[in-house]
């Protein structure tokens, strides 16, 4: 197990992946943030007490970006590194399929697209859990719609002073933008929440 570990760590330097990678995190990470936070948002709104239908429904929406995620980040990278492997193989006038560059070719967009899947899914699940433990009986300090409201928007500051500190930028500063993005979303879907009444 650890050298597999160890020769997919290789394949990601080699491929320089890990940037990638970490970026689809953030994008579908904050995706799946903004997706809950206005599924929670908009049942508040609507005045909606019932916890399974909230839990049936934010699941059914983390499975879908999920599973979008997956297949949108494998189809786009692997069709990328087929085409570096075939700029390479040109170049050197021989075939790399059995080689570490095919290997990689072959191996790096799955890699990806799970990370692209998993972070929505992730962030969903964090999102969606006051709602989870509620509905499982377990107390907890405020209503369970709100706690997950409030939950959105951390995740949206973490992921935000993340890509801060990533880019190089002052991490707050990242994290309070994104956090705005957030709060215009929500402000967003209230207004048009008021004019459906």
């Amino acid at each position: 197990m650890s050298s597999l570990f160890e020769r997919l760590r290789f394949l990601v330097r080699l491929t320089r992946a890990h940037r990638i990678a970490r970026r689809y995190f953030v994008v579908n990470g904050f995706d799946g943030a903004l997706t809950m936070l206005g599924i929670t948002i908009g049942f508040h709104a609507s005045g909606m007490g019932d916890l399974r239908v909230m839990l049936g429904t934010g699941l059914g929406a983390a499975i879908a970006l999920a599973v979008s995620g997956v297949a949108s980040a494998y189809v786009s990278e692997s069709a990328e590194r087929e085409r570096e492997l075939k700029e390479l193989e040109h170049a050197l006038a021989h075939d790399l399929s059995d080689s570490v560059h095919g290997i990689a070719a072959l191996w790096v967009p799955w890699l990806i697209a799970a990370i692209n899947g998993i972070a929505p899914l992730l962030i969903a699940v964090l999102i969606l859990a006051p709602l989870a433990l509620a509905r499982a009986g377990i107390s907890l300090p405020w209503g369970p719609l709100h706690l997950s409201i409030a939950m959105a928007f951390v995740c949206v500051f973490f992921l935000g002073a993340f890509l801060g500190s990533v880019s190089g930028r002052f991490w707050l500063w990242s994290a309070l933008r994104t956090t705005l993005i957030a709060v215009a979303t929500a402000g967003v879907i209230l207004l048009v929440d008021s004019l459906l009444d």
